[in-house]
């Protein structure tokens, strides 16, 4: 398929502005699917262009975008979901902000890139359930720690027989959150059996040392069951654990250091994977303790633990073999 022509999308809750970059036409349309059709027909009326030569392009903004990708995807029309900041960095200094300027400055950045562009493909059903439920499953587990970190406080310093309701109902709310939190799990296991492919990657990852439950299905949720990214390298940058250059000329010469542009919550859950990992893994634990005793930084050996870690994720799928913990057999 060779783009010759893009269509800017600026998404927002109840409408959307759009752009077709060769005629620089625009509309407002709303967020709903009669007018998803409306959009698709409105644009092969004002191109000259074939329609196999036209891509969609918007920002991936959650909810607001998804009833479109997914309309486009059931009629097997080519678009393109990009991260608002890449768009913005691309674009360089803008004035001025309108829904209809963003529509034109995300149609442009869409024919720039068009030899560049592979078009997005929609993660199966399982996949986008499982992200579905493990964003459920952050914000239950979240409410939860606010009420244990306030029971805790109140019980320290309230008197206990002066606020029983205060107290009562917040125990009541932790064991109702641990109760959903645990139905959430038992869900995304049941969607996870559904998919064998999906069952069996899961099965590889988790045979790793330090890599937990949660872990496991992140991974398999944003990497699109390992298909996403070429290779580990490729997922390390993405989740922020990849050590990238701060040099130029002979003024500067800055450390070696990772991106802040990053997937936080893979990040963390990487680095938890990896602390868990030095304490119960002797190979990792060796290799942490032989580097800090070289003189090495802390942060920097629990990051190449990080980015081990995820080699031998991306390793045992592509070999489709559970991983084999070498250092037992050792003489």
């Amino acid at each position: 398929m060779k783009i010759k022509d893009a269509v800017g999308i600026d998404m927002s809750k109840l409408t959307f502005d759009a752009t077709i970059h060769s005629s620089q036409v625009d509309r407002e349309f709303d967020n709903d699917k009669k007018d998803y059709k409306k959009l698709i027909d409105w644009t092969y009326k004002n191109s000259d262009l074939p329609k196999e030569n036209i891509i969609f392009v918007f920002e991936h903004t959650g909810l607001y975008s998804h009833g479109l990708s997914v309309y486009l995807a059931s009629k097997n029309i080519p678009f393109l979901l990009v991260p608002g900041l890449e768009i913005k960095k691309s674009m360089g200094m803008v004035r001025g902000k309108s829904d209809k300027a963003d529509a034109r400055m995300i149609a442009k950045y869409g024919y720039r890139m068009r030899d560049e562009i592979t078009p997005t493909v929609l993660s199966c059903e399982e996949e986008q359930s499982i992200k579905h439920l493990l964003s459920l499953r952050q914000r239950l587990v979240k409410q939860r720690a606010g009420f244990k970190a306030s029971l805790k406080e109140q019980k320290r310093v309230l008197v206990k027989n002066q606020n029983k309701t205060l107290l009562s109902t917040q125990v009541k709310m932790i064991s109702y959150l641990t109760k959903q939190i645990k139905e959430v799990e038992k869900e995304m296991m049941d969607v996870l059996k559904s998919n064998q492919s999906m069952l069996n990657n899961y099965k590889l990852i988790t045979s790793i040392k330090g890599i937990g439950k949660q872990t496991a299905l992140f991974m398999i949720a944003y990497t699109a069951n390992f298909t996403k990214f070429k290779n580990h390298r490729k997922f390390a940058s993405y989740s922020g654990i990849a050590p990238f250059q701060n040099q130029s000329g002979t003024s500067i010469r800055g450390k070696t250091k990772v991106s802040n542009l990053a997937n936080k919550k893979i990040k963390s859950l990487l680095d938890l994977c990896a602390k868990s990992s030095i304490q119960h893994n002797p190979e990792m634990k060796q290799y942490y303790e032989k580097r800090v005793a070289n003189g090495k930084n802390k942060m920097s050996t629990i990051n190449v633990i990080r980015n081990k870690l995820v080699s031998r994720m991306f390793a045992v799928v592509n070999r489709n073999q559970p991983y084999v913990d070498t250092m037992k057999y050792a003489a």
